[in-house]
């Protein structure tokens, strides 16, 4: 299971956004362990003891809360200081949290060489559901930990530590770092896989970061820096929620306070916070309208949600580049004053996921037997839709070799078959045409011809013309009416586009 619909169904079923630290730190063990633990310090087998006593508080802190709390966070750091018993020990902390409820594994990791090596052995060897990473070697160090499809990365890009802050804040508030390093993750992929970690003790920091992120999950830290003397209530645990919470009045999970690993009766103490954060959303999301936004990139918030369903999208491709102003010659001959190019979209994968599950909602309702990508640009889309429909992949070849099996079509097929089509942009339609003729000359049937944009100008009609039937997820029209409506371009660039 995905770590996101694991994550939901934990807080679904025990009614709790509550996230549980599981750090064996002896400074904070509660009397009936620490006792045990000191009387061992002068004995020889001090060490293996030792850890035996910090397995039996971490075994009744999971017994204790696992029907409390949507996800249990163990620091990394806190095992691997006790050496090879550490590592025993997070072995053994990790089987016994229920598989119910998901792991959260707290290394906040930036070392790009051993990336590799950290992911697999949190994710193959101990079974975590997602790692905490920093954010600053970029994407590089993202993508390791990315190729795990069920698995998340938290990028931790906010501490609430005074110290920090002239960090963070650099060059000046008005447009800091930490809010660049959210925008930039935006793009590494999609909000199933890529959460963010942010100190909350300062709620006007977690708002910018979840203006700028309106549809991510958010792992809040440090809001206890207002709690009274038992931990029991967070004084500014109203304004966390109005900044963290997301449109749905969800998208947020909040730390237990570690007073909760120091007390006799852990259960109390979460069941109590639980209750009262609970309480505290339906006061919130009832009394108040919670600030939303439906642009990837805030800075110009001009559309409503009456705009194009795939705003967002179009907003995403043109900030990362697919859409640029220059005179280009097109493969029709065509010279345009501006170049579209989809091709960019494969090295960012929230935008990628996105073009594809774009595809999808047009294809689940085509009847087809196999999809056929046109080479080259739509190669990696017709793949993507492959594996996310589950359904066979052929394409037709641009050029058949003199050597090898000199096979027009790659993949295999049977005759008689009913084949879509996929391409990316239509201008003049003579590629996906000619994809399509070649796919029926080894006797395959094709229908439908689905691309992502539409160039209009009356292309459409001949592939209709062609004995086809074409299908498109936007139209240039649309791109340019969206791109203009939200300040992304000027009205000189606005007409280039609408009289290409």
């Amino acid at each position: 299971m995905r770590f996101a619909s694991k994550l939901r169904a934990a807080i679904a079923t025990n009614q709790s956004i509550l996230c549980l630290g599981l750090d064996p730190n002896p400074e904070v063990m509660p009397a009936k362990y620490r006792e045990k633990y000191d009387s061992e310090i002068n004995s020889d087998a001090y060490h293996d003891r030792a850890v035996a006593y910090l397995w039996e508080w971490m075994n009744f802190i999971i017994q204790s809360t696992a029907d409390l709390v949507c996800a249990y966070k163990p620091t990394l750091g806190f095992y691997t200081a006790l050496g090879t018993g550490g590592l025993e020990l997070l072995a053994k902390t990790l089987a016994a949290i229920p598989p119910e409820i998901p792991i959260i594994l707290d290394t906040k990791h930036a070392d790009l060489n051993s990336s590799t090596v950290m992911a697999r052995t949190a994710f193959e060897q101990w079974g975590v559901d997602a790692i905490t990473l920093s954010p600053y070697l970029g994407q590089d160090l993202a993508a390791r930990f990315l190729m795990y499809p069920d698995k998340a990365v938290f990028v931790s890009c906010y501490s609430s530590n005074i110290t920090a802050q002239d960090f963070q804040d650099y060059p000046n508030r008005d447009n800091p770092l930490y809010l660049r390093a959210v925008q930039n993750c935006q793009a590494w992929a999609g909000q199933e896989q890529l959460m963010l970690e942010v100190g909350a003790a300062i709620p006007d920091a977690l708002a910018k970061v979840r203006s700028l992120a309106p549809e991510r999950l958010i792992l809040a830290r440090s809001i206890w820096a207002n709690s009274n003397a038992n931990g029991q209530r967070i004084e500014n645990l109203s304004a966390i929620l109005n900044a963290g919470l997301d449109a749905n009045g969800g998208g947020l999970i909040l730390p237990v306070n570690q007073d909760a690993l120091a007390i006799g009766e852990p259960s109390e103490l979460v069941r109590s916070l639980r209750d009262e954060v609970n309480q505290a959303i339906a006061s919130t999301t009832a009394n108040h309208k919670l600030p939303t936004c439906d642009l990837w990139i805030p800075d110009v918030c001009l559309l409503d949600r009456q705009g194009h369903p795939h705003a967002n999208l179009i907003l995403q491709l043109f900030d990362i580049g697919c859409i640029t102003f220059e005179e280009t010659v097109q493969a029709s001959g065509q010279i345009f004053p501006y170049y579209i190019d989809l091709r960019r979209i494969i090295s960012n994968p929230q935008v990628f996921d996105a073009v594809i599950g774009t595809y999808g909602e047009i294809l689940q309702n085509l009847k087809f037997d196999r999809i056929a990508g046109i080479p080259y640009g739509s190669l990696p889309t017709a793949s993507g839709l492959a594996l996310r429909l589950n359904f066979p992949l052929i394409f037709p070849r641009k050029e058949v070799k003199a050597y090898g099996a000199r096979r027009l079509i790659e993949g295999n097929y049977e005759a008689g078959e009913t084949i879509v089509v996929v391409d990316d942009i239509l201008i003049s339609g003579k590629s996906a045409v000619e994809g399509a003729q070649k796919i029926e000359s080894c006797g395959l049937k094709v229908r439908d011809i689905v691309v992502f944009i539409d160039h209009e100008v009356g292309v459409c009609d001949r592939i209709k013309e062609s004995g086809y039937s074409p299908h498109a997820v936007l139209k240039i029209s649309e791109i340019n009416e969206t791109l203009y409506q939200s300040g992304r371009i000027s009205e000189k660039q606005f007409l280039a586009l609408s009289t290409g």
